[in-house]
């Protein structure tokens, strides 16, 4: 019994400070995961958000003139909304942040929109509770029928 006492204690201890030593913005959303397939590596921009809090991506080339290039990393999902329609398709889903005790930040799920024949948006989701997120994160250009990763 003690035994188990004492790994709890070790893991709850090795836990908090794990926590506690990224020196991250729990704010800030995390850097987007890997980029669509349908891009090559290559093809990958990591820019600043149009405040400076934190970066996105951008995958692909966005083509002059189209919906997307009226975009910039750090909108909110409703101005999106308003400025270029309502999408082709959502999807949502949880991140591993869901899981992580006492994370606070608004990157516990992600939305991703998509455009037929211009590519996917993906967002922020909100904290644990349903508040803050819906911030651009990542523009995907691609021509795919599909984002899919």
């Amino acid at each position: 019994m003690r035994a188990k006492l004492s790994i709890v204690i070790a893991a709850g201890l090795l836990g908090a400070a794990g926590c506690a030593s990224t020196g991250a913005d729990r704010n800030a959303p995390a850097a987007a995961a890997k980029p669509a397939a349908a891009a090559p590596a290559g093809d990958t921009r990591v820019v600043k958000s149009r405040d400076g809090r934190f970066e996105g991506e951008i995958v692909g080339t966005i083509a002059p003139g189209s919906r997307f290039s009226k975009l910039s990393i750090g909108m909110e999902q409703n101005e999106v909304l308003s400025l270029i329609g309502g999408p082709d398709s959502v999807n949502t889903h949880e991140t591993g942040k869901r899981w992580i005790p006492f994370y606070y930040g608004n990157d516990v799920r992600r939305i991703e929109v998509f455009y037929k024949g211009e590519g996917c948006l993906t967002f922020t989701g909100g904290n644990p509770w349903g508040g803050g997120g819906n911030e651009l994160i990542r523009i995907t250009a691609t021509t795919r029928t599909d984002c899919a990763e």
